[in-house]
């Protein structure tokens, strides 16, 4: 515990990975130590990894040298990123990592065997334990040629486990996931449903910002969000049952409230704009009842828009998308969840079509939605601000522009830094260029 006061927006945590491996994905476009998408060159041996300069190359080889055979014995083949993380974990230790601690406080520290492997259950979970079989497999014929490198079953299982419960995404500036990491130190920090602190990345460093004033620097009261907060609390526990081996009994997860607004109907009575629980008989507000029929439609738009939701998990079809907002129009309360997941697909689906208008009119629906669930003090919140600026810059829409690009900086200078890239890089210019054009 440190005794000086923490500010909302102040670092308190800095840190390299343990370990981390880029997605194989991006291997062809991103470097595999700093993790910048640029013009990149393969490593000559194993022909499998690419960097971006020889620095980038000289700076990895310190871990890259124990794997690169491996992953040479095995080319062409694509590498399943866990097992290439399992790979490089097994290495990092058996070369001295077991001592390596994470700082957290100038005293409080931890290392790789300090992390918790849920040995217990992952031995009784057998979806696990089926991952963990392909894995073993995939590490035993890549390390044919030195077969004394594959730990046993039960220390596999016990790295296995630190890893699936302790590993990180690491987010590129627009959130995306590009690799996965371990980081000794952060792995103190619990989860909640209600963080005060946020997880944000510059490369392959993490950093850890307070969204709260606090009396002290804490790290028992100190929580960041494992999750996507833009599910139900069944889903969220669901969540970090299958995935952390834990409940979750943060205020937000027992409070019924919050449960009964994410899958709100709309009261049919259009003046009221109440939100309903679709088995009620009326609205507790305006007294109008709610039909056997409403109930149905509500029912069968709620299946068809988790069934298309699904199907867009990784590309968002915009025509999908207006079926499904005209569908849950009068149904679905403006902040039914999964109202604002389709509002969500939908922005980034007429971002990618270049559907300017329509995109800004999906962006400004989304914004309450993001703002109750994400919490005010949210990465997503402040990038979803900065792309309807930057799209009303674009349409010349200056003085809105600003407001949007000055609220991106009120939220991405507390969660990201006022030095960060993101920030130096890209909002700034853009709120320098509103100003400029708004005279």
């Amino acid at each position: 515990m440190d005794g000086k006061s923490v500010k909302r927006g102040q670092r308190i945590l800095t840190e390299k990975p343990f370990a981390f491996v880029l997605k194989s994905q991006y291997r062809l476009e991103r470097c595999d130590n700093c993790l910048e998408a640029t013009k990149v060159r393969k490593c000559s041996n194993c022909r499998y990894v690419s960097y971006c300069n020889r620095s980038c190359q000289t700076q990895a080889w310190a871990q890259h040298k124990h794997e690169c055979p491996f992953l040479k014995s095995i080319h062409p083949r694509i590498v399943p990123d866990a097992a290439r993380m399992l790979c490089r974990l097994i290495l990092r230790l058996q070369h001295g990592g077991d001592l390596i601690r994470g700082y957290y406080t100038e005293h409080g520290s931890r290392k790789f065997r300090d992390l918790m492997s849920h040995y217990a259950e992952i031995k009784n979970d057998p979806k696990r334990l089926e991952h963990l079989d392909s894995l073993h497999a995939v590490l035993t014929d890549m390390m044919a040629d030195s077969p004394s490198t594959v730990p046993n079953k039960s220390e596999l299982m016990s790295i296995y486990g630190r890893l699936i419960t302790n590993g990180f995404n690491v987010l590129d500036a627009e959130m995306n996931s590009i690799a996965t990491a371990i980081y000794l130190g952060v792995s103190i920090t619990d989860h909640s449903c209600q963080p005060n602190a946020v997880a944000t990345f510059e490369g392959n460093e993490l950093h850890i910002h307070a969204l709260e004033d606090m009396p002290c620097l804490d790290w028992s009261k100190i929580f960041i969000s494992y999750i996507d907060l833009l599910n139900t609390p069944e889903q969220r526990r669901q969540d970090l049952k299958d995935h952390y081996y834990f409940l979750c009994v943060c205020s937000k997860c027992r409070d019924p409230k919050e449960a009964r607004q994410m899958t709100a109907a709309a009261c049919p009575n259009r003046k009221c704009s109440a939100s309903i629980n679709i088995e009620w008989n009326n609205c507790k507000r305006c007294s109008v009842g709610i039909s056997p029929k409403l109930r149905n439609a509500y029912n069968e738009i709620m299946a068809l828009t988790k069934h298309n939701l699904e199907a867009m998990k990784d590309v968002a079809y915009l025509d999908v998308c207006k079926v499904c907002l005209d569908k849950q129009a009068g149904l679905m309360h403006p902040l039914n969840v999964w109202h604002v997941k389709t509002l969500d697909a939908a922005f980034e689906a007429a971002i990618e079509v270049g559907k300017w208008e329509e995109a800004l009119d999906y962006g400004q629906q989304l914004l309450p939605g993001f703002q109750m669930y994400h919490g005010q003090w949210n990465p997503l919140v402040g990038l979803l601000h900065m792309k309807l600026g930057k799209i009303q810059l674009f349409e010349r829409h200056h003085k809105e522009a600003s407001h949007h690009l000055e609220e991106a900086q009120r939220i991405l200078s507390v969660t990201h830094g006022r030095d960060h890239r993101l920030l130096v890089e890209q909002l700034y210019p853009l709120i320098f260029q509103a100003r400029q054009e708004a005279n």
